[in-house]
Formats: structure tokens, C-alpha cells, sequence
């Protein structure tokens, strides 16, 4: 009998825990100890430079990878040892924005919000299916937008529209891959914000990978620092703007 993953791993407060977690590729050792958790309705940001594992870490918890050693656990199951039925029920409750946005190109912004509600939730009602892509719409603060193409929209708000097509599943947890990347600093600050209003308005759970620290600044309850696969440091945006370890004072100069 299959186990029904919401019904599980609620009572803690704890959504996701990492353990000892490892992973190479070939020679090239990636994770090395990787121990985290995350805290419903809490925004969690990892900060770390490129290359030093953060991206794994992400794939390791949606089952995208499965590490050598240690331990995932979401919503107190093991992701690694999930049968396919379980982890595809697990990931519908996980939103993950890559640094793309990934539209679809060919399809408008309606089209691209209806998608994942016709695939994923398998949803026929279209008043139903209005009703949520213009809510979601409103939400990250382009309703004007909905009958553009993806070439139409800045950097910016294709990454809007991409983050609002994730949360349009109304997913528990979202993962954010380098959330800020290649965005002007005035941009940067916009969605830095949204990812805020995200957490306060639909009461997500959030990790937030990044090297941006005025992303860091804006988004996080509690920081991460990552390095050469391991987390170095942890504690709050102000403890760690203050702290007496080189790497972690060289992301606050």
C-alpha cells in the first residue's frame, strides 16, 4: 500500500534535513559533509561561490541526483530510497526555479501558468484554471502580461512569470537557483522582495542559493555559509556580517 507523503513529517517543524551528505563525480568530490535543516516557513539562503556545491545540494533533495553517502530527508522521507510514484507525489509539493525562469518560448504567458495546471494537477474546469493564473498573476505583479510571449518580457519578468508557474502549484517548499543572476541590481532588489512576499503571503519554506549578498540581505532568516562542499559557517545576516572567519567576511566587503 503506498504511503501518502502529506500526511507525514509535519509535526516537528522540520521539512527538510540533511545528513552527513556526500557526492562526487568521477574524481571530482563536490559534497563532501554537507548537514542542514530547514524550518517550516522559514527562508534559508545558502551563500557560497561557484563551484562549490550548492546547485548538488538542491538536485540531491528534489532526487534530480542521489548522493553517495549521508542522508535527505523531506517531509521525514528518504528521498533517495523513494519509489517513482512517491517521489513524483513528493516533488508537486516542491517548487524549483532554476536561474533560467524556463518558459516555454513557444507558448504566452497564460499558456505557460495553464500548463502545469493541466499536466500536473490534471485541472478541466477553465474557470478554475482562469481563476488561478490571474491570481497568480496579480501575485508577482504583472497581470498586464498575460497574453505576452516570453520574448516580449525583460530579464526580470520572465523571471517572475517563471516564479509565479511554480507557485501556481502552490508548492510547500521552493528551491531558488541563483534566483539573481545576470539581473541589474534594481531587478535584483525586485525579486529578492518577491521572494519576501512569497514566504508571507503563501507561507512557503525556502532554500535560496546564492552568491548575491544583497539577495542574502533582503530574503534570508538564517544564512549558510558553503565551501569546498562542506557549510562553514551559519547564523543570522547580521551575526555573520560581523564574524571573524576570511570567507565569510570576503561576501560582506
Amino acid at each position: 500500500m503506498a504511503i501518502d507523503i502529506k500526511d507525514k513529517g509535519q509535526n516537528n517543524g522540520t521539512v527538510i534535513k540533511i545528513d552527513h551528505l556526500a557526492k562526487s563525480f568521477g574524481g571530482n568530490v563536490v559534497l563532501r559533509d554537507v548537514n542542514m535543516e530547514l524550518k517550516k516557513g522559514e527562508n534559508l539562503v545558502v551563500l557560497g561561490k561557484s563551484g562549490t556545491g550548492k546547485s548538488v545540494t538542491i538536485k540531491c533533495i528534489v532526487g534530480l541526483l542521489t548522493q553517495d553517502k549521508g542522508e535527505v530527508n523531506v517531509f521525514n522521507e528518504d528521498v533517495a530510497t523513494l519509489p517513482e510514484d512517491q517521489l513524483k507525489a513528493l516533488r508537486v509539493r516542491i517548487g524549483f526555479l532554476f536561474q533560467s525562469g524556463a518558459l516555454y518560448d513557444s507558448m504566452t504567458v497564460r499558456e505557460n501558468l495553464e500548463f502545469p495546471l493541466r499536466r500536473v494537477l490534471k485541472l478541466s474546469d477553465e474557470n478554475d484554471i482562469t481563476k488561478r493564473v490571474t491570481e497568480i498573476l496579480n501575485g508577482v505583479g504583472l497581470p498586464d502580461a498575460i497574453d505576452k510571449m516570453p520574448s516580449e518580457l525583460s530579464g526580470g519578468m520572465r523571471k517572475r512569470i517563471g516564479l509565479a508557474r511554480t507557485m501556481i502549484l502552490k508548492p510547500e517548499i521552493m528551491l531558488y537557483d541563483e534566483p539573481t543572476t545576470g539581473l541589474d541590481p534594481i531587478t535584483s532588489k525586485e525579486i529578492s522582495e518577491l521572494i519576501l512576499s512569497m514566504k508571507q503571503n503563501y507561507h512557503v519554506s525556502s532554500i535560496i542559493i546564492t552568491h548575491d549578498i544583497a539577495c542574502a540581505k533582503i530574503t534570508a532568516d538564517r544564512i549558510l555559509v558553503m565551501d569546498k562542499g562542506a557549510i562553514v559557517a551559519e547564523g543570522t545576516f547580521d551575526e555573520l556580517e560581523h564574524s571573524s572567519n576570511d570567507l565569510v567576511n570576503s561576501f560582506f566587503k
